[in-house]
């Protein structure tokens, strides 16, 4: 394969969308030390509306149309986005090339006031921009209050520095690419709050007809990775998921096999569905579709029919 001579990354503007882009441009360029990899900074339409949260606006989609649009029109040839940002189904013209190593999945506990989320007084206000996320926190702690934290991750970090939370919850992933993970009190262990399909993971967009992008990016993709995101996303894609419904995946390579945890609840976290499954990891897909109809028949499927459409 020719190195290519010029190779153009679309990215949102936010300082950790750069980063994630710039992060993909220095291993290109590293392949490709003859080429001139160059990004191409866009404002999405998800990081203009910041007083309404995400399911109400219509979801994560609003972080990858423009960043499509110049790959559709040839301004761009990749677009680097975070997989939890990236819808579950992709229209026909575009494709997921690459995934690559995972940063930590897990959520974040961040607050100036509170050692532990377990140490906030009932009536405690906590900041999410997710309603898995929500869900999750008013199962488990029932007496706290959770409101809407919409904005960049700076922008976050300010409003719970100006005193509006007692704590936030963001990914941790985030925080530690940013050179913040000095903020985390502590890293929210999966059994207590379920990370997104594909939380962590850095997703590598390409028109679907360009051959030559997924050749230049195949270095990238990481096995590992790959699995345990496309069998998250096929959990969330069989359930309709979108950032409309509270639901999680989380999938771990353990002793060569895929575990796969998942669930459903409603937005009040009084109702819940969960289930875990394990396989090959070469059936990720299969695993996921699989996981989702076990969820389905543990209740899932009632809940999904309650929420409003």
């Amino acid at each position: 394969m020719n190195p290519p001579e010029r190779i153009v990354i679309a990215t949102r503007e936010s300082r950790l969308a750069l980063w994630q882009a710039e992060h993909v441009r220095d291993r290109l360029q590293a392949l490709y030390p003859a080429s001139r990899v160059e990004l191409l900074g866009m404002t999405t339409r998800g990081d203009q509306i910041l007083d309404r949260p995400l399911a109400k606006v219509g979801g994560k989609g609003l972080f990858v149309k423009e960043l499509e649009a110049a790959l559709l029109d040839g301004r761009a040839d990749l677009a680097v986005h975070s997989m939890k940002d990236v819808p579950m189904v992709l229209e026909q013209d575009f494709g997921l090339v690459a995934v690559s190593a995972r940063e930590n999945p897990l959520d974040a506990f961040v607050s100036n006031r509170h050692a532990a989320i377990e140490a906030i007084p009932p009536g405690g206000m906590v900041g999410t921009s997710s309603l898995r996320r929500e869900a999750q926190l008013r199962a488990r702690f029932p007496a706290l209050r959770v409101a809407s934290l919409r904005g960049n991750l700076d922008t976050r970090l300010r409003k719970l520095d100006e005193g509006h939370y007692d704590a936030i919850i963001l990914a941790a992933a985030g925080l530690s690419r940013l050179g913040l993970a000095q903020r985390i009190r502590t890293v929210l262990p999966a059994e207590q709050s379920l990370p997104a399909a594909g939380q962590g993971a850095l997703g590598i967009e390409a028109l679907a007809a360009r051959a030559d992008v997924a050749a230049w990016v195949a270095p990238l993709n990481d096995a590992v990775a790959a699995a345990c995101v496309h069998a998250e996303r096929a959990v969330s894609r069989a359930l309709a998921g979108s950032c409309e419904v509270p639901l999680g995946a989380y999938g771990q390579i353990e002793a060569g096999r895929l575990r796969l945890r998942g669930f459903v609840a409603s937005p009040d976290g009084t109702r819940m569905a969960s289930a875990e499954l394990s396989g090959a990891p070469e059936d990720a897909e299969a695993l996921g579709r699989a996981l989702a109809e076990l969820l389905r028949a543990r209740g899932a499927a009632e809940i999904l029919a309650a929420l409003p459409r």
